[in-house]
């Protein structure tokens, strides 16, 4: 028996009715790759994230701003975002899940 690591990501129908669940998949060095599974949301989420983000929609469609600009995100769509790049995600369609890979911001000491 192998010990690679490896796992499996959670189905849509995991995510929350209402709000994002966030689970951690794995991680290499400074780098965490997280499934991110979005439910209805309430209000828009404002975000200023102190590491950098390169995000994709696996399944569903997802609108977010990006200074100013409204990007309209469906299954394969990618976004990439550097540290403290305010954001806001204003609508997903519930059942919508994303693989989200997350590292210190460019330039910084490893």
């Amino acid at each position: 028996m192998t010990d690679v690591p490896r796992g499996r990501l959670l189905a849509p129908s995991e995510a929350p009715a209402r709000g994002e669940r966030t689970e951690h998949v794995a991680g290499i060095g400074n780098v965490a790759i997280e499934q991110v599974l979005s439910g209805l949301l309430p209000a828009p989420v404002a975000y200023d994230q102190d590491h950098d983000e390169w995000a994709i929609v696996l399944t569903g469609e997802a609108v977010l701003e990006v200074r100013g600009d409204r990007l309209n995100l469906a299954a394969g769509d990618w976004v990439l975002l550097a540290a403290h790049v305010p954001h806001r995600l204003v609508e997903t369609r519930p059942g919508t899940t994303w693989l989200a890979v997350r590292s210190p911001p460019a330039g910084t000491p490893q």
